[in-house]
């Protein structure tokens, strides 16, 4: 069966990992996850004092970097190592999540990690979730689609998510991270978060988990057969 691409795009926690995890497992395709390529960026720039707004500091920065997606079969995923070490945690605290959107509007770090992604898309297969993947990194996956849900909703899934890491962590600091990162997406200069016109638009708001999985692998099946 011909292999394709597939990008997922949209804001912040609206289970776009989630869903490109369980399409790359039905599939047998490489899940990339591109958030956790920038959120390792910032972290890098966090430990060592980048200033981010010096682009001399920030292209040294990036010549220090090196990302790569290691496979954990206690976990069942890859996870992410920032020059040999895995940050997967790290990277999902909200120190990183903060900064993260501001890091990811840089030119040159998104030159730096799209040019990393289209390598790894060469081979097909491949299942990317993001916030430009449709529309700058894979303009021509065959199958594109772009996630939303409700603000609230969305609020209260990040809160659940880190309120197992940290118990003092409120749901307003939780609204106002994500309505802080969803302007900075929209609004950046460079590839903003917006809709492929290609995209299929897909709202989870009331859909669970399993649900989701069953309607788009429908949408799979359907691109799969135009590209057979």
């Amino acid at each position: 069966m011909k292999k394709v691409i597939i990008t997922i795009d949209g804001y912040s926690s609206c289970g776009k990992s989630t869903l490109a995890k369980q399409l790359a497992a039905e599939l047998d395709y490489v899940y990339i996850d591109s958030g956790a390529m920038y959120r390792a960026i910032t972290l890098y720039f966090i430990q060592n004092r980048v200033d981010w707004n010096d682009t001399d500091e920030v292209n040294e920065a990036l010549g220090n970097i090196s990302l790569e997606f290691v496979y954990n079969p206690i976990t069942n995923v890859s996870e992410m190592t920032l020059n040999g070490e895995n940050v997967e945690h790290m990277i999902r605290e909200m120190l990183v999540a903060e900064k993260v959107s501001e890091v990811a509007a840089i030119k040159e770090v998104r030159e730096f990690a799209v040019a990393q992604q289209q390598q790894m898309g060469k081979q097909r297969g491949i299942v990317m979730d993001g916030r430009d993947i449709g529309t700058t990194v894979f303009p021509h996956a065959e199958l594109k689609i772009f996630m939303t849900a409700d603000t609230a909703i969305r609020v209260e899934r990040r809160y659940k998510e880190l309120y197992a890491k940290n118990k003092n962590i409120t749901l307003h600091e939780i609204k106002e991270n994500l309505e802080l990162r969803d302007y900075i997406d929209t609004n950046r200069e460079i590839s903003p978060l917006r809709k492929a016109e290609d995209a299929i638009i897909l709202d989870n708001s009331q859909l669970s988990t399993d649900e989701q999985l069953k309607l788009v692998m429908q949408w799979v099946e359907d691109a799969i057969m135009v590209q057979s």
